[in-house]
């Protein structure tokens, strides 16, 4: 059990480092004249993920469960999911971010997985919270907040991309790619 519980634990540290990360970069955005759009939601982001930690420690220290071998699948899963978030991150340096940053004029980044979909971060998001509690067969945690989380992307998604095609090239360059759906369609 113990482990299970430094390994929830390195995932909550990992987190908290993204989050010293994107507030660096926020004050950078906010220094090149950049702004936050959807405050409010990012509450919600904030509690969203806080809650689904939460669930977690509970329903693995309430549900006596042993080790399965097919939890090997959703672990391989969340752990590819982590080289795809590091990949994520890398690519958009300075301008990757927990909140909706736009920076006007900027040019959009499409590199890195963004040359193939427009959202490769909320994939690897959606991923994580489905698979995780999977992994220790926390099944409520995956059904529910991976329902949460859905209706919690579908508001922020089009916050952002409504915020990004005001003031920067974002439509020029996405319009063939898709949300989700990984694609060769470039420029």
């Amino acid at each position: 059990m113990l482990a299970i519980y430094v390994f929830i634990l390195l995932i909550v540290v990992q987190r908290v480092v993204e989050v010293v990360i994107a507030n660096r970069n926020a004050r950078w955005i906010k220094s090149q004249g950049g702004y936050e759009v959807g405050k409010e939601h990012y509450k919600q982001i904030v509690a969203l993920h806080s809650m689904f930690f939460v669930s977690l420690l509970i329903e693995v220290s309430v549900i006596d469960r042993s080790f399965v071998l097919w939890s090997v699948a959703p672990l391989l899963v969340f752990l590819l999911a982590q080289i795809g978030r590091v990949w994520a991150l890398s690519s958009l340096g300075r301008f990757w971010n927990t909140r909706i940053m736009v920076l006007p004029g900027a040019k959009v980044i499409a590199k890195g997985p963004y040359r193939y979909l427009r959202h490769p971060n909320y994939v690897i998001v959606v991923t994580e919270i489905a698979c995780l509690p999977l992994i220790f067969q926390a099944y409520w945690t995956a059904i529910v907040f991976t329902i949460i989380n859905a209706f919690v992307l579908s508001v922020r998604i089009k916050m952002e991309e409504t915020a990004l095609e005001e003031v920067t090239n974002y439509q020029k360059v996405f319009e063939k790619r898709k949300r989700f759906i990984p694609s060769t369609n470039e420029e």
